[in-house]
């Protein structure tokens, strides 16, 4: 593996609320606010692919500017494709384009809006964490405006490449130049825990052991 993988790599075994620890650590406020996991017991780590939506209303746009086709060709396997649609409650994504974000091996994906068929979503496994789920189609409602571009997503820059993290407790937003340093305090962090929880079955006091770990 190239060192760039093998980062990413470690974050794959690392859970959200450690990485937010470590994103504390390196001033960088990169916690998603207000996203919901759609599938239960699904994580995503993964690179970011970047996508911004204009919303109007019903008709302002036509179905050639929906593009979902596009955003799912922007994507490798193992990619996390964010979108950013300003958090309004229209669909961006439904049952389809999960078979065939799944076919591809498409890591995931982070939606700062509306989703829909979420049977769809459960019947195929893929880690999708939005605002909103609803039914209201964003076909002649949205107009993709750019792919790969910087974005906001639950109120965090995120950058195509930046390391995407998501798991039941939410999702986290790593730039890609703190993201050894964010893995490594995290990786230690990750060490404390296990060993303070070894402490608290030994005996200790909840105190007791965290007073051993000033990072925790």
């Amino acid at each position: 593996m190239t060192e760039p993988d093998l980062i990413l790599a470690a974050f794959r075994n690392l859970a959200t609320p450690t990485i937010a620890n470590a994103l504390d650590d390196v001033g960088f406020e990169g916690v998603c606010q207000g996203l919901a996991q759609i599938v239960p017991g699904t994580r995503v780590a993964g690179r970011a692919v970047t996508v911004r939506h204009v919303v109007g209303a019903r008709g302002d746009y036509t179905s050639a500017d929906f593009k979902v086709g596009h955003m799912i060709d922007a994507a490798r396997p193992g990619d996390v494709i964010v979108v950013d649609m300003g958090g309004y409650a229209v669909s961006t994504w439904g049952g389809l384009a999960t078979l065939a974000a799944t076919v591809k091996g498409i890591g995931g994906l982070i939606v700062d809006g509306g989703v829909r068929d979420r049977e769809e979503m459960l019947e195929h496994r893929l880690p999708v964490f939005a605002r909103h789920m609803t039914p209201l189609t964003g076909r002649t409602r949205l107009q993709l405006a750019d792919v790969g571009e910087p974005i906001r997503c639950g109120g965090v820059r995120v950058r195509a490449f930046d390391i995407i993290v998501a798991d039941g407790s939410g999702v986290v937003v790593i730039p890609a130049e703190h993201a050894e340093r964010v893995a490594g305090l995290a990786a230690q962090y990750t060490l404390d825990d296990t060993a303070a929880e070894a402490d608290l079955r030994a005996g200790l006091t909840f105190r007791e052991a965290m007073a051993k770990f000033t990072r925790i």
